[in-house]
């Protein structure tokens, strides 16, 4: 399609209005002020070593910010600036009621003279800003929530009670990317669609209108070095995968690991594949690594919206109640194939019916048979 006749974020946003006639339109509104958020970002990442000058003021915010976040891991600059962003470009529009960050201990308060609306806004302002060193693709991932009825009705200040909700309660959630192009990847709760963000004209054009995760695959990501840590069903899962066309699943399989959750999912939508950060034992303080509010439900929303699958490997993770503003989880998500077999082997683990497979490559092995050695 000629990038002419492509439609802007702004009038997709107004078709799937036209679904509901009684919408007021604050959602998307609200939408619209979170791509802006993700358009200064991208602008800000793009400069990378060289500064955004429309980022000085934030950059000097940053430099004398603490360099440890909530969640006891070194902040980068960027990731206060991309923080202040979102802040910044949401918190006027009077469709907030308040907002959390996986950068903030507590919910964010719509200030005094900015009036307060009906929904939450969830973020990580920029995931996977650990690679930026290296000028891998980061991202931001966001949730929509609707506030609780008293917080609207009484416009109070909003408390870490009222952000805990299940994943499918979001209202809207996605992602932007940036990379070789920036994209914003979003779901409203009817599929899944992606916009490129297009540098001439700063808009964001329909260029992937229903995106839909492959039920089939032979691609997995995991970080391997853990693999000492993992619990049984899925070392069983990944020993399977590498045996091979000789191995039980019949096909070879390639891994694959981006260390940026934004890109690995981007990846899995466009080309199908299996995602895994599981529960492990290397810090049994921590039932897993990701963040369920912040990553897991909106990835995991835009994952089943697009006929894939998010699970904690046991169960769906968006049915989970959260407990903590900053609740950790483990997550498996992607191509749906995959998932239900994961959660299966899972199942059967706990049941205690598990067999796992053993590769003969692998096995002890003697100079002597058996019986020669009685």
């Amino acid at each position: 399609m000629p990038l002419s006749n492509r439609r802007t974020l702004t009038q997709y946003l107004i078709e799937q209005r036209r679904r509901f006639p009684g919408a007021s339109g604050e959602l998307n509104a609200l939408i619209l002020d979170v791509s802006l958020a993700t358009k200064a970002i991208a602008r800000a990442v793009a400069f990378g070593e060289l500064g955004d000058p429309m980022s000085r003021e934030l950059a000097a915010a940053a430099r004398s910010h603490a360099a440890i976040n909530v969640q006891g891991e070194a902040q980068k600059p960027l990731d206060v600036v991309s923080n202040e962003i979102f802040l910044r470009t949401s918190e006027w529009s009077s469709h907030l009621a308040g907002m959390a960050s996986e950068e903030m201990e507590a919910p964010y308060q719509i200030p005094a003279q900015y009036s307060r609306g009906k929904y939450l806004l969830v973020f990580d302002p920029l995931d996977g800003s650990g690679n930026i060193d290296v000028n891998v693709a980061v991202g931001s991932i966001f949730s929509i929530l609707r506030a609780p009825q008293e917080v609207i009705e009484s416009g109070r200040d909003v408390t870490d009670a009222d952000f805990l909700q299940p994943g499918t309660m979001q209202i809207a959630a996605g992602y932007a990317i940036y990379g070789p192009a920036t994209m914003l990847v979003l779901t409203v709760g009817s599929g899944v669609a992606g916009f490129t963000l297009d540098p001439s004209l700063g808009e964001f054009k329909l260029t992937h209108p229903d995106i839909r995760v492959a039920e089939e695959t032979q691609e997995f990501a995991i970080n391997s070095s853990n693999s000492r840590f993992w619990e049984s069903p899925v070392k069983r899962y990944v020993d399977e995968c590498l045996a091979g066309k000789t191995g039980p699943r019949g096909k070879d399989f390639n891994m694959r690991w981006i260390a940026s959750m934004v890109a690995e999912a981007h990846r899995i939508l466009m080309r199908g594949g299996v995602f895994m950060y599981p529960r492990d034992t290397k810090d049994p303080s921590k039932p897993g690594r990701l963040r369920l509010l912040y990553e897991a439900n909106p990835i995991g929303y835009v994952m089943e919206q697009a006929g894939g699958r998010a699970s904690t490997g046991r169960f769906p993770v968006l049915d989970v109640q959260p407990e903590a503003l900053h609740q950790r989880i483990g997550l498996v998500f992607g191509s749906k194939a995959e998932v239900d077999r994961i959660e299966r082997y899972h199942q059967e683990c706990d049941a205690g019916t598990d067999k796992p497979y053993v590769s003969p490559l692998f096995n002890e092995r003697s100079l002597f048979r058996p019986e020669a050695l009685t």
